[in-house]
């Protein structure tokens, strides 16, 4: 860092704090309990006490409830608003920018808890911070996984360093959120997804403290996927807008680097992470919105994560409060118009391997020792010998499967829970006024794997494999038609298109398709089978390739008699028929 640059930095922020000493003096309220105890962080009640009092006295926070977890106590969002004007239409008009925070989705990694509180503090008490308000509207819920933040205890986050006593990562019923964006199984999540689009956010922080390796950053960060982001803001997030984070937190003191996402130990290389939508930023994408997740390092000691994740946020209110926020508001508008008229979309993505970069990283060697409970080799990261050298970073996705857009969906008004799920996130749908058969594109799952055991409480779905048909289907008075001429166009498609990362199909939304619910006796229907070879050419064709490609159907009898029946009418045309419909 500049040396000049350092000392003016030092003396800030010896003013700072000179001058809240004196303010704290006189208002309880400016003491926030990390600061008497580094090595804690507010309790629930302390914290929703504290934005209480704090509004009270600052006309320009306000504090609302916008909806219930699954404890049942309310999930409360802070408005940090210069003029006080906390209606999100109005604050648009006034062309200002909207950053939303969210804190302790992981209650075992408060850091974001306490240091939104400060930055909230200092933006009301500095006026050399309350400038950044200038141009930028915060909302910010100041404890998301309220469950997770009652289970309090001090032994549940085995590898972290601090702080004392801290809250649980599940919910109440056990749901990591941070799993929950697309899925909405948890209260929290219809919660948070009314707040996302009532405010339709510029940008989006996520807080989290890290797991994995050991390394000498504080601070590391997941942003939304560039190449899943796509569109203009895609290559401004990675080209542009990241360098300059990186940047100002080295200038602040606080050098980071992108999340340590590693096969085996970092030095032999990083991986960049791809956020499907189940996830905050992935979530956060799908609406085009970047997002960041900084993950401050379990390891260091809590004062320092606290500091780091609040210099983050300052940097990004600051950055978004000048001439960049107009960059980033104006490209997230064209893209947000842009998707409307999209004509194809990308669904799943995998790693590109051949494009392989570099990131300067600075670690400790990684080494193996006996391990002093089962003698076998271990691994540790020797602080004696520390490196700054260049790694392999593949931050690059390709997609492996692109559809294309059509005029309608259509969804038969049976599947209440995928309808609930869509209109929660704004999605604009019609009903059909009378019964009609349409003709529609129809997916068959022909194949897919699933989990052995529950993720998240379902068994995910993955490598699905689907045939697709035209037919035409009975629909009913009251039915779902949705048109893809909105904003949700690229949401739409992640969770209604089977094939995506975390599709509705894929979260077992569907699962009922699956089951077959007519069979056959085999005794009665012998007789049927030998019938339908031999007045059935086609199927007599079919049959005959089967037992010479596999020679296992050729033994088996069962085998043979279920293939009959499923190429005949009496196999019911409605199992593993996708419930979604497409009309070109």
């Amino acid at each position: 860092m500049n040396l000049v640059f350092r000392n003016c930095f030092i003396l800030l922020i010896v003013l700072l704090q000179t001058t809240a000493f004196a303010q704290r003096k006189k208002n309880p309220l400016l003491t926030l309990p990390q600061e008497t105890n580094p090595n804690t962080t507010a309790t629930y009640q302390e914290t929703i006490d504290w934005y209480q009092g704090f509004s009270k006295q600052y006309g320009a926070i306000t504090l609302k409830e916008y909806g219930l977890s699954d404890v049942g106590k309310p999930i409360h969002l802070a408005i940090v608003s210069k003029d006080g004007d906390t209606d999100p239409a109005s604050i648009r008009a006034k062309g200002k920018r909207i950053l939303l925070v969210n804190n302790a989705i992981h209650p075992g990694e408060p850091c974001g808890v306490d240091a939104t509180m400060r930055l909230i503090r200092d933006l009301m008490i500095h006026k050399e911070l309350t400038a950044l308000l200038d141009e930028v509207v915060i909302i910010a819920i100041p404890i998301y996984n309220i469950g997770g933040a009652l289970y309090r205890n001090s032994h549940t986050r085995a590898n972290q360093n601090g702080p004392e006593s801290y809250g649980f990562r599940g919910n109440i019923r056990h749901l990591d959120l941070n799993r929950d964006f697309i899925k909405c199984d948890s209260r929290n999540a219809f919660t948070f997804t009314k707040i996302f689009h009532e405010w339709m956010p510029d940008l989006f922080i996520d807080n989290h403290t890290s797991n994995g390796a050991d390394y000498q950053y504080t601070m590391t960060m997941i942003a939304t996927q560039h190449n899943k982001l796509g569109g203009k803001l895609g290559p401004y997030l990675n080209d542009q807008l990241l360098p300059q984070l990186y940047s100002s937190m080295d200038k602040a003191g606080w050098e980071m680097c992108p999340y340590v996402y590693a096969q085996k130990t970092p030095d032999q290389g990083i991986m960049g992470f791809l956020d499907s939508p189940r996830y905050s930023t992935g979530y956060s994408g799908v609406f085009n919105t970047i997002g960041f997740i900084p993950e401050a390092h379990m390891l260091k000691p809590y004062k320092d994560r606290v500091e780091a994740t609040y210099q983050f946020m300052r940097i990004v209110l600051a950055l978004l409060n000048s001439e960049e926020g107009k960059t980033i508001q104006r490209l997230t508008a064209e893209q947000r118009e842009a998707t409307k008229t999209q004509a194809q979309f990308d669904i799943h993505w995998t790693l590109d391997k051949e494009k392989v970069g570099e990131t300067t990283f600075k670690g400790y060697e990684a080494g193996y020792k006996p391990s002093g409970v089962s003698s076998k080799d271990r691994l540790y990261y020797d602080h004696s010998k520390p490196y700054d050298k260049k790694i392999p970073f593949l931050n690059h996705y390709k997609a492996d499967k692109t559809v294309d857009k059509p005029s309608f969906y259509i969804i038969p008004q049976a599947w209440k829970e995928v309808i609930e799920r869509l209109e929660a996130n704004n999605i604009q749908m019609e009903r059909l006024t009378r019964d009609e058969e349409v003709a529609v594109d129809v997916y068959y799952i022909t194949d897919e794997e699933t989990t052995k055991t529950p993720y998240e409480g379902h068994y995910l779905h993955f490598n699905v494999q689907v045939d697709t048909r035209q037919e035409a289907i009975q629909f009913y008075k009251g039915d779902y038609r949705i048109p893809l001429n909105q904003v949700g166009n690229r949401y739409l498609l992640e969770v209604l298109e089977p094939e995506g990362h975390d599709s509705f199909f894929a979260w077992g939304f569907f699962d009922s398709i699956l089951q077959q619910k007519e069979h056959f006796s085999s005794y009665v229907f012998e007789d049927r089978a030998v019938e339908l070879l031999e007045t059935d050419s086609e199927i007599h064709k079919k049959f005959e390739a089967e037992k010479l490609a596999d020679a296992t159907f050729a033994d088996s009898a069962e085998r043979q008699l279920q293939f009959i029946y499923e190429c005949s009418p009496h196999y019911e045309e409605t199992h593993r028929r996708y419930p979604v419909y497409r009309v070109r």
